[in-house]
């Protein structure tokens, strides 16, 4: 085959072995087990598939900024893919691979092919990948070596290059730049404050790379908050966790907040009062809240993998690339939404999950949702559902988010969401039993008016003596609650609210042993949950979660606006 500009190497290596190629992007934290490589995400073509070894290939990757933890705990174990093979661009799982060779000296090769060599090389059995060619089953691809921009470095940023102001900033501005000039960067930008991700304990290379950068005297510089992670801080060891995963797991929290990090643990840094404002640069990783900055708040962050969150929380630098660049916020795609009439909450979610599926690979502009008037919250579990499934930092929301006024790039394409579309989601999602034993509210992390609309909705009734409901949320939530009574009232009616955690890092034994199905009103869980917890998910409103609550048990059926 031809030598194209198109076909480059990203991070060089040698690597052979079976070719595992998906048109379907994957995110590898929730999508894959570390402690086996096999693909746990029930939605995705893969699932089942075992990626250790081969030479795996998608377009890109897609939802949680964590998969760069899972993908060096890969390589650290001997789990991991022999190579990756993208055709657009990619961050997440590139930084994995990136930290794995810079800070542990296991390389991992990354390639991007143009779409011609990217087919054929999808059609082989095995392949043998060089810095210079892929060889597979007598098709050979030239490829060119990794793109060398010049950046554009103050001189700020070279004294922190050169070790002027200590090896862990040195590290840090290493990776950055790394990764700048990957993504075809010419410089960097400052950053007002971070949002870290990497302090949920998705693997023990978590922790390995955090006591690593705070041993050598990591120190944040900006305002950074801290996602959820994976225990109850203050009470792990009194709700019967296993020290095994406990005390791993409050370490890695504890490294963060050593750095200099505010101990927040919440997965929704936006309904903080240090919620950054529009326009402002930021660096957030944990992709829901990185869509709904750009989205709704209209700051400006690209959606940083873990670690990466943490070099640019440590310099204050992140690459201008992206999203951080006006022309790169323009939407790629219009998609016209056909509104049923008095829409509930469960509509929101639903609408952000199918958005993903019509632009899994751009930012796209959803026409046809203003006439609903849509609130923050359920703004937020849209943007939450559509970076499930979609790679895309942000979306535009016509008549509603702040950017969305003439946001459509002129050779934008079309797509469209009908109510047969949602019906066939729905149906999708809501595939479970009709009897239920966990109710799941919280992914992400409840806002006050959540917790509120849940306490009106329960009206002083009591949960059913066999089934356990869930709330996850944020500190500062939770305090608030307390202070208007309104945490006392959902105790009383059996209801269990937790900080810390978020539902896509519980574990037994706070996630409730004996359940076998479970319903939430997340869309981001409903397609995470069976392949993080192994139980049957269902998916509805919040009043069919609180029927779950007081009966057991709910009927499988659409909602009345879709019937």
């Amino acid at each position: 085959m031809n030598q194209s500009a198109l076909d480059r190497s990203i991070l060089g290596g040698f690597a052979k072995g079976p070719v595992i190629a998906t048109k379907e992007a994957l995110s590898f934290w929730g999508g894959v087990d570390p402690a086996t490589g096999s693909v746990i995400d029930v939605h995705h073509p893969l699932h089942g598939t075992c990626l250790t070894g081969g030479i795996v290939m998608m377009p890109s990757s897609r939802g949680s900024c964590t998969g760069s933890g899972v993908l060096l705990d890969l390589v650290l174990t001997g789990r991991a893919p022999a190579a990756l093979v993208f055709s657009e661009a990619e961050d997440v799982l590139t930084l994995g691979a990136l930290i794995a060779s810079e800070m542990f000296g296991k390389p991992l090769p990354v390639l991007r092919l143009g779409p011609e060599a990217f087919a054929a090389l999808a059609r082989a059995k095995t392949a043998v990948l060089s810095d210079t060619a892929v060889v597979a089953d007598g098709l050979e691809i030239p490829i060119a070596p990794p793109a060398t921009a010049a950046l554009d470095l103050t001189a700020s940023d070279r004294a922190m290059l050169e070790g002027r102001q200590g090896i862990a900033v040195q590290q840090a501005m290493r990776i950055i730049c790394a990764m700048a000039e990957q993504q075809g960067a010419h410089g960097l930008v400052d950053v007002m404050q971070g949002h870290i991700d990497g302090c949920i304990y998705a693997s023990p290379a978590n922790l390995t790379f955090a006591e690593k950068m705070a041993d050598m005297g990591a120190r944040v510089r900006i305002p950074t908050t801290m996602n959820a992670i994976s225990v109850d801080r203050a009470n792990w060891q009194t709700q019967g966790v296993p020290s095994t995963f406990g005390a791993p797991a409050a370490r890695l929290a504890d490294a963060y907040v050593r750095m200099g990090c505010r101990p927040t643990f919440t997965c929704s840094p936006y309904l903080l009062d240090s919620a950054p404002r529009a326009g402002e640069s930021i660096a957030w990783a944990e992709s829901n809240a990185v869509i709904f900055a750009n989205t709704v708040l209209g700051a400006r962050t690209a959606k940083h993998p873990d670690f990466l969150d943490l070099c640019i929380a440590l310099t204050a630098r992140a690459p201008l690339s992206g999203v951080y660049l006006d022309e790169h916020r323009k939407a790629r795609r219009i998609i016209d939404i056909e509104l049923p009439e008095q829409v509930d909450d469960a509509f929101w979610p639903l609408i952000g999950y199918l958005a993903g599926r019509r632009a899994p690979d751009r930012i796209p502009l959803l026409r046809g949702l203003g006439p609903a008037q849509p609130t923050q919250d359920d703004l937020k579990a849209l943007c939450a559902a559509f970076g499930t499934t979609s790679a895309a930092p942000m979306l535009h929301v016509e008549g509603v988010t702040p950017e969305a006024a003439g946001a459509a790039r002129d050779d934008a394409d079309r797509a469209s969401i009908s109510r047969t579309d949602m019906a066939a989601a729905w149906t999708v999602l809501n595939g479970g039993p009709e009897e239920v034993e966990l109710v799941a509210i919280g992914s992400p992390h409840a806002s006050l008016s959540e917790c509120r609309a849940l306490a009106e909705v329960l009206a002083g009734r009591r949960r059913h003596a066999d089934v356990a409901v869930i709330v996850t949320a944020g500190r500062q939530v939770i305090s608030d609650a307390r202070n208007e009574g309104l945490l006392g009232r959902l105790e009383e009616a059996g209801v269990q609210v937790l900080p810390d955690l978020c539902w896509c890092s519980i574990s037994e034994p706070l996630f409730p042993t004996h359940t076998r199905a479970l319903i939430t009103n997340s869309g981001k869980y409903a397609h995470y949950g069976p392949g993080l917890s192994g139980r049957a998910v269902r998916f509805s409103n919040l009043a069919d979660c609180v029927t779950a609550a007081l009966t057991g048990r709910v009927a499988a059926r659409l909602p009345e606006w879709l019937s």
